[in-house]
């Protein structure tokens, strides 16, 4: 039986929160883990209505809704809390620092994840702070830039999707630009959660570092309760702390 306590901090987007909580399930079942309900790990689900992280320029205040939810889940006593959101991740560090309990660090996962499968060239679709920030950039991979006019078409067809708005539209809107540009590199990699959603029915195959962060969830949540799970502190993205303008 698995002993660990499993934070998730959601609500950006919450369709997205639901989505990952499936995949999660989805996961335990299909390691065949789960042999009656009492098998299922605990899960606390804090699903915030936090500010869209979708610019590349923030104030520090948006972040304050981030950290409140993170130290709700603290104060429930999690052992680890996943951040179910790529553009967060920019500022792992900076909220890392924030509270005592760990939390995954999908840049660090999805490196290791890309470096196993030996990607040599990819297309990064996400918010522009995501893209701009170079959450998913590393070295040894060339990373297609997206053109202007597709960057501002991404981010509206996320901000509308969100929100409910010709989701059918947007959704159509993303799998074209996703289709352009995998004809020009190996992967299509879903750097925003809603981009994840809108891309799983289309024909292009692509990487949602949402599943990354799923099996990285249960992996950690396997780990004996009594051995506190840790991650090693990553050097932070440039700009990651001054969140005024780009890095």
């Amino acid at each position: 039986m698995m002993k660990k306590k499993i934070g998730l901090l959601g609500g950006i987007g919450p369709e997205t929160t639901g989505e990952f909580y499936l995949t999660l399930i989805s996961k335990y079942q299909g390691k065949g883990l789960i042999q009656t309900n009492e098998d299922f790990p605990q899960i606390v689900i804090n699903s915030i209505p936090a500010p869209e992280l979708l610019m590349e320029s923030l104030a520090e205040v948006v972040l304050d809704s981030y950290l409140r939810g993170m130290r709700e889940l603290e104060e429930w006593g999690v052992d680890f809390i996943a951040m179910i959101c790529n553009t967060v991740h920019v500022f792992y560090d900076f909220l890392q620092k924030q509270i005592d309990t760990p939390i995954i660090d999908l840049r660090r996962e999805m490196r290791t994840v890309l470096s196993r499968r030996n990607v040599q060239s990819m297309i990064i679709l996400g918010t522009p702070m995501t893209i701009y920030k170079g959450l998913y950039r590393f070295e040894g991979i060339l990373c297609r830039d997206l053109g202007e006019m597709e960057m501002k078409a991404l981010t509206t067809a996320i901000f509308n999707f969100n929100k409910g708005y010709e989701k059918r539209r947007q959704i159509h809107i993303v799998q074209e630009i996703s289709k352009t540009y995998f004809k020009k590199c190996d992967l299509v990699v879903a750097g925003c959660s809603e981009i994840g959603l809108m891309l799983k029915n289309g024909d292009v195959p692509f990487l949602n570092p949402m599943d990354v962060l799923a099996e990285s969830v249960v992996e950690h949540s396997l780990q004996p309760a009594s051995r506190r799970t840790s991650f090693p502190r990553r050097r932070e993205l440039p700009g990651s702390t001054m969140l005024m303008g780009r890095a």
